[in-house]
């Protein structure tokens, strides 16, 4: 009777250290993370000097942007400050076909990392990869993974397993700071269809790019960061229904300027917290630019009634 007593002691114990694991935890700020904001309609009055010709039909909602977290100050070349991350191991569990058959991914399509951020800047030393690193496993890092697995004589699927990990780690070197993190602006995606006619803020999320586009020409081009998937940056085609060069969001009681105004409460605004912590942030549902001098050039051209594209 003694030990069934203790056996039954030892499940229930076991039973609570379980239900107090699985508690709340703190949401990490990582690439593409944010503060889940609500998704209600709540109005933010004008508090700055809106310019353009059009007068606001309506207030900015919720999903005004400014990540919540506190603002660090930026680095001398602007760039977010280095983290020192723990790649992660191959799970056994995931045995999608890669580079090996059978062998385990570390590296697919939906991921998001610094380890993905190394995998692009080696691919882009071997030329396989044509834009800067951006931490995220899309489409084109995928082609590019399928390119170098096809030259190494592996089968070409476009996901990350260990062998085709350590002939890119033999093939290539460890990337400079500066290749992980250019200064200079992402490469452009191709622009979608919608950006070929007329004057277009024409936004890709997959290369993080804004192409400002009159006639299907770049005229200039800037680095972009969205919301976080709480708080996701709507896609499609919209136009600029109002700006403000001075803009203070008066739902999270953070700087706006240079808001251009395209769906509801997102807007294209100046991020001084993109500026310092670059993509290890994210917005509200805004679409965050952080090279003011740029932005700020590019919202004296952009006119009220101008077409914005957000595509992948």
């Amino acid at each position: 009777m003694k030990r069934s007593s203790a056996v039954v002691r030892r499940v229930v114990l076991a039973a609570v250290s379980v239900a107090l694991a699985a508690g709340c935890t703190a949401q990490a700020a990582g690439p593409g993370s944010g503060s889940a904001t609500p998704s209600g309609s709540a109005s933010a009055e004008p508090s700055g000097s809106a310019s353009g010709s059009a007068t606001p039909s309506a207030s900015p909602t919720a999903s005004e942007s400014e990540s919540a977290t506190p603002e660090a100050s930026p680095t001398a070349d602007g760039k977010a400050p280095s983290s020192s991350a723990t790649f992660p191991t191959a799970d056994p569990s995931d045995s999608a076909s890669a580079g090996t058959p059978g062998s385990p991914v570390l590296m697919k399509d939906g991921d998001e990392n610094e380890q993905v951020r190394e995998l692009q800047a080696r691919l882009r030393q071997l030329k396989h990869f044509d834009r800067a690193p951006t931490g995220f496993y899309g489409s084109m890092t995928a082609r590019s993974v399928k390119s170098f697995q096809k030259r190494q004589g592996l089968v070409g699927t476009g996901s990350v397993d260990e062998t085709t990990w350590q002939r890119l780690l033999g093939a290539s070197r460890k990337p400079t700071a500066d290749e992980l993190k250019p200064s200079t602006t992402n490469a452009l995606d191709t622009p979608a269809p919608a950006c070929m006619t007329g004057r277009v803020l024409c936004i890709s999320k997959e290369s993080r790019t804004l192409a400002w586009m009159i006639d299907g020409k770049v005229v200039s081009s800037m680095d972009v960061r969205f919301g976080s998937e709480n708080t996701p940056t709507r896609e499609g085609t919209f136009s600029v229904g109002w700006k403000a060069r001075e803009w203070t969001s008066t739902i999270y009681h953070t700087p706006m300027p240079y808001a251009m105004f395209f769906s509801g409460g997102q807007a294209v605004h100046y991020s001084s917290d993109f500026a310092a912590r670059g993509y290890a942030g994210a917005s509200h549902g805004c679409v965050n630019v952080r090279d003011r001098a740029k932005l700020s050039a590019l919202f004296d051209q952009v006119k009220v009634g101008d077409k914005v594209v957000v595509h992948w």
